[in-house]
């Protein structure tokens, strides 16, 4: 759920028609915008507060053999909420797991290109303090 949530649409799409057929999909619950908020800790452990609102999507569909897919994204996009949805509920299929896993292995090799990339970019900015013995006594 991890990759589809930083899909593009088109990448969703490009997984789903790689997968194949899949019946009928069923919509439990319309993708739907809504507002969540977000919450923060000064330092990481201090005293929660209510940072902001967020937008988010979220979709609810049930495939043909019964199987539940749930998505929730940020942003207003509802057709990628669906689709990630759908890509949820098929992975739950053992036998169209390896054929999911399978379509989101080029989003996964994007994914730690950037995150590589990234960390080259902050490595090149990183600076060593370091202290030096005065030799005053």
């Amino acid at each position: 759920m991890a990759l589809c949530g930083q899909a593009t649409r088109e990448e969703l799409r490009t997984a789903l028609a790689a997968i194949g057929p899949m019946g009928e999909v069923e919509d439990l619950r319309p993708a739907e915008t809504g507002l969540v908020m977000a919450r923060g800790r000064i330092g990481g452990d201090g005293r929660p507060f209510n940072w902001g609102e967020m937008t988010v999507t979220r979709a609810a569909i049930r495939l043909a053999a019964g199987e539940t897919g749930f998505a929730y994204h940020l942003g207003r996009d509802r057709a990628r909420a669906r689709l990630a949805a759908i890509l949820d509920a098929l992975w739950q299929r053992p036998d169209t797991r390896a054929a999911v896993e399978a379509a989101l292995a080029p989003l996964a090799a994007r994914r730690a290109a950037e995150a590589e990339a990234e960390a080259r970019r902050i490595a090149a900015t990183r600076v060593n303090f370091f202290t030096m013995a005065r030799g005053e006594d």
